[in-house]
């Protein structure tokens, strides 16, 4: 029997949930485990960490350059290439796109695997500097901008997330959100199911208020089949029954918080009775829950993407703060708290605040956020005529065509640029209309550092995952460093143009601590970590539990986290305010003059008569969170899961039988899926899974290619979309459904 070696440890890159891996080898097969030593997640492993090794290993992941000859991609070869002819080539296409049309005409789109990449969090932003143009798109206004932007409006920081306080809760009510399938989103908690079933076994309540009775809700105490896209009514019903009751239990925040007065006359309109109407969660139980909320000893609100993917996400997203924070439980052990990561300093409690619409897009006139655009707009401000027309763009990480509205006009539109580059190691169905793709290293070949979910985890711990494997490819680092370099004009080394990138940071640490920079320079200086790591290591030494350079001989390093294989544990959650706020003033206008200006919206929303027809949610699964993952057959195989879920007494009246297909039509297009009957979704709304239809010409992955599946995206229209955070409707689209 062939011998297992350990090849070392690392935090799964999979997922928002940080688990710790055990990564083993035996003969030429991949064994991944759960680290048990880890203190984050303790063992805990899911479907998708165990196949950390065949996506590494997957056969359809490009190992070099490729350059695309012919037009179509049904029909184009690909052309392997050097480093040098791509980056050529991309230089010489992109030089014929800005003397044509101006820096107006470039875009980039960045998709949601940059946030497990420290490499990517470093270095992207220099790549879209240099593009220099207002065009810029990602994955978050299809899924988090809401809560970035409610977060920006209350405490001034579009990154102060508030997390549930699983671990000592004694109440927490869930909107919108299934994390037994999806791991938690901006919440940070490996072991979420185990977090939640211990949390009902110590005597707490879990509320879970979805359309379908999932995996989460069956865990639940209680389940609040909502009407989809009406969780901001419930909310400020919520808060209307707290206000009711008694003032606000504002606890140590009183010094901090102004707006209780505009807050009441704010919700006013939003009685139970009203709310009931609407979100068709009785009057009674609206009370009761409210009550409830007020007299727990603890107790947390927790709302995410079925919530904030609706035309009043940020409304949503600021509501569910807003219950926080009047009963008490903001910034409080037991409530919602804010993270305090070891890359991150510990505030002053004041800073610039924040603007929304600093810019807009051509078409529609959508504002910016975030420096963003929303994402619903892409494929129009590619195929509009006109000045600043998009002719050129850039992905990163991102399959827009699959993942973002009306993804057939985005397949036009991907078509008909004039360059596509892609940084991506497949050829999926956005890359197969690129004109070069630049493929970086698998995961096992390169290092991790959690910037981001670090800063959203229900515990304060700091991990380091070294590369396992060497690589030939070029560094996802040093493949935007030299993009961002072809596109200023000036292709260099880019060993030497992240490590001028670096030396501005080092210049600022050292004039902090009063040292030569130099100095700085020689403790960080390695042969075996790249500029990117090198940046991880500056942000921890100066980090809230940093060595400071030698300041603090116990504080953190990189060298003191890599020896640390599982990670270190930095204690559970405390209170961070008012050092944590960045408004202005240092204080929480609990009804900012954004949120105040979009209320009358949700108002008019209240008050209209409730529309008749269907309405489509998304959902997840647990094996495929991400279309990306569909290549890996482990994950794919079983029963069909993009299956249209439906009612049984919406599909007796709909003449729908189980296992046969239907169509689903909307005001964006139409697709045809089979039908699943199933008493765990409320009538009135049916259900598709995200990320599925891989069955375009062109496309490069065998195993996905042969699932059965449809894209969900082809009925999301890009039409409506949150007017402060530009974040798309992907819940509650109105849809007609009928046999096929």
């Amino acid at each position: 029997m062939t011998d297992t070696e350990l090849v070392g440890y690392r935090t799964c890159p999979l997922c928002e949930a940080m688990c710790g891996l055990e990564i083993n080898r035996r003969g030429g097969e991949w064994l991944v485990r759960g680290d048990r030593d880890d203190p984050f997640s303790q063992g805990f492993i899911c479907p998708k960490g165990t196949t950390l090794g065949a996506l590494h290993d997957d056969p359809d992941r490009l190992d070099g350059p490729v350059i695309r000859e012919g037009d179509d991609p049904a029909t184009a070869t690909w052309r392997s290439v050097g480093w040098d002819e791509a980056f050529a080539e991309i230089g010489r296409r992109l030089d014929a796109v800005i003397e044509a049309h101006g820096r107006e005409a470039l875009a980039i789109y960045a998709g949601n695997p940059n946030v497990h990449s420290h490499e990517n969090g470093f270095f992207l932003p220099a790549l879209i500097k240099a593009l220099g143009t207002p065009n810029v798109f990602s994955a978050s206004t299809v899924d988090q901008m809401p809560k970035h932007i409610s977060s920006a409006l209350l405490f001034g920081d579009p990154g102060a997330i508030p997390v549930p306080d699983l671990d000592r809760t004694d109440f927490l009510l869930m909107l919108g959100a299934n994390p037994v399938e999806s791991n938690g989103s901006l919440c940070t908690a490996a072991d979420f199911p185990g977090r939640l079933r211990r949390l009902v076994e110590r005597g707490g309540r879990l509320v879970v208020v979805d359309p379908r009775r999932t995996r989460t809700a069956e865990l639940a105490t209680d389940h609040l089949a909502i009407r989809p896209g009406t969780d901001a009514h419930l909310l400020l019903g919520l808060t209307h029954e707290l206000l009711a009751m008694d003032e606000p239990a504002l606890g140590p925040l009183a010094d901090v918080v102004d707006g209780v007065d505009r807050l009441r006359e704010a919700v006013s309109p939003f009685d139970a009775e009203s709310v009931a109407a609407i979100t068709e969660v009785s009057a009674p139980q609206i009370r009761s829950l409210a009550r409830d909320l007020a007299q727990a000893p603890t107790a947390a609100v927790y709302a995410r993407i079925g919530s904030h993917t609706t035309p009043f996400g940020t409304l949503a997203s600021w509501a569910t703060e807003i219950v926080n924070i009047i009963t008490g439980n903001l910034d409080r052990p037991g409530g919602a708290m804010f993270a305090l990561p070891a890359h991150a300093r510990r505030g002053k409690g004041k800073g610039r605040g924040f603007t929304l619409g600093r810019w807009r897009t051509r078409v529609r006139g959508l504002p910016e956020a975030r420096s963003e655009l929303p994402v619903a707009a892409l494929a129009e401000e590619i195929l509009t005529e006109g000045d600043g027309r998009i002719r050129a763009l850039v992905t990163v990480a991102g399959n827009p065509a699959l993942s973002c509205p009306d993804s057939d006009r985005i397949d036009e539109a991907l078509a008909d640029l004039e360059l596509l580059v892609a940084v991506d190691p497949w050829r999926n169905e956005t890359t197969r209309h690129a004109h070069v793709i630049l493929p970086p290293p698998g995961p096992l070949a390169r290092s991790h550092y959690e910037v981001a979910f670090t800063s959203l985890a229900v515990r304060n711990v700091a991990k380091w995952s070294p590369a396992l494997v060497p690589s030939d490819a070029m560094p996802e680092w040093a493949i935007l460093a030299r993009l961002a370099a072809v596109v200023a004009g000036a292709d260099g080394d880019p060993a030497e143009l992240a490590d001028a990138a670096l030396a501005a940071q080092i210049d600022k640490a050292a004039a902090e601590l009063g040292r030569d920079p130099a100095e700085l320079r020689a403790e960080l200086d390695r042969p075996d970590r790249s500029p990117a790591d090198r940046v991880a290591d500056l942000l921890i030494r100066m980090g809230a539990y940093g060595d400071r350079f030698g300041e603090h001989p116990d504080g953190l390093s990189l060298d003191r986290l890599a020896d640390k294989p599982h990670g270190i544990d930095l204690g559970p959650l405390g209170p961070r305010l008012p050092d944590a706020l960045r408004t202005i003033e240092g204080r929480i206008d609990l009804v900012p003059p954004e949120i105040a200006a979009d209320l009358p919206r949700l108002v008019d929303h209240l008050r209209a008569p409730v529309a008749d027809g269907m309405v489509l949610v998304g959902r997840r699964h647990l094996r495929s969170n991400n279309s990306w993952m569909h290549n890996v057959r482990v994950l794919v195989k079983g029963k069909d899961r993009c299956t249209l879920q439906v009612n049984p007494a919406d599909a007796d009246r709909l003449g729908l039988v189980d296992g046969s297909p239907a169509w689903v039509r909307s005001r964006a297009g139409a697709l045809e899926a089979p039908v699943e009957v199933t008493d765990t979704i409320r009538q009135g709304v049916v259900s598709l899974p995200h990320g599925w239809g891989h069955d375009r010409p062109g496309v490069q992955l065998s195993v996905a290619s042969t699932t059965n599946g449809v894209n969900a995206n082809v009925l999301t229209d890009p039409g409506p979309v949150d007017p402060l955070s530009g974040n798309a409707q992907l819940n509650a689209i109105p849809v007609e459904v009928t046999p096929a």
